[in-house]
């Protein structure tokens, strides 16, 4: 007969053993720190993003592009092939990357300051071209890496550093529903909306990362966006848990979470 102790001691110890075998870190992430401020979505991301990449095994074949944003050092986590490019340019850099290496997955990893607002253009036209790309689409409705200022997703009535009093429409616009663009036009295959701000959500997040991932790999003919919904507890001036709370209350009634194509 095993005594009480240690048959609770080993129940203990197999179930440390299945968490390290669950929370193992995978191949395609690098065990470093990062840069990013306590309670930021990039780490959540690159992590499902790496699972991603891992599970399907297209890492030897995979190329990352990353432009400027806070996300600007991601080839310093992701142990893939990574380009850094100009500011909100990564669609046209990937177009040339996909065009030439038709046989290598190609996706771009970009925040709201570098798909909404300087490189709109770049990203409309990619999927007007119906361009083979991933694009992962960050949306924390803030200008993170540069202060904190409006952003083109800020939401109306959001205090950022340009918008103390809260943005208005007046003067100051609406916010910028990029995925509701671009599921209008033809060459857009798939577009999803998803969400960081709990565990049935960044499961959903990782699920559209996959799908996105497995279009591309299938050569369906068309571009792939995935945006999702992150916290900036920094400069939305919030605790973490309030900044996932607030994601949930606030920003998915301007950011409806879902799939609008595909």
């Amino acid at each position: 007969m095993i005594a009480p102790e240690r048959e609770h001691v080993g129940q203990q110890n197999e179930e440390q053993e299945t968490m390290k075998a669950v929370f193992e870190r995978t191949s395609v992430l690098k065990d470093c720190p990062t840069h990013y401020c306590p309670g930021c979505g990039h780490g959540i991301a690159h992590r499902l993003v790496a699972e991603v990449i891992d599970e399907l095994g297209i890492q030897g074949r995979t190329i990352g592009i990353a432009p400027v944003g806070c996300a600007v050092l991601a080839y310093n986590y992701l142990d893939l092939d990574m380009i850094e490019v100009a500011h909100g340019r990564a669609p046209a850099v990937a177009t040339g990357m996909k065009r030439t290496n038709p046989d290598r997955i190609i996706f771009s990893y970009q925040g709201d300051g570098d798909l909404a607002a300087i490189g709109t253009a770049e990203i409309i036209h990619a999927a007007h071209r119906a361009e083979q790309l991933t694009v992962i689409f960050i949306n924390n409705a803030v200008f993170g890496m540069t202060g904190g200022q409006m952003a083109p997703t800020t939401v109306l009535g959001q205090v950022t550093a340009t918008t103390p009093a809260g943005r208005q429409s007046n003067g100051q616009g609406y916010p910028l529903q990029i995925s509701e663009l671009l599921a209008i036009l033809p060459g857009a295959v798939y577009v999803e909306r998803c969400a960081l701000s709990g565990v049935a959500r960044i499961r959903q997040a990782k699920a559209a990362l996959k799908h996105a991932f497995q279009l591309q790999i299938d050569n369906a003919p068309g571009l792939s966006l995935v945006e999702i919904l992150s916290p900036c507890p920094t400069y939305w001036r919030m605790s973490p848990s309030k900044a996932m709370t607030w994601i949930e209350e606030e920003m998915s009634k301007v950011f409806p979470i879902g799939r609008l194509k595909g």
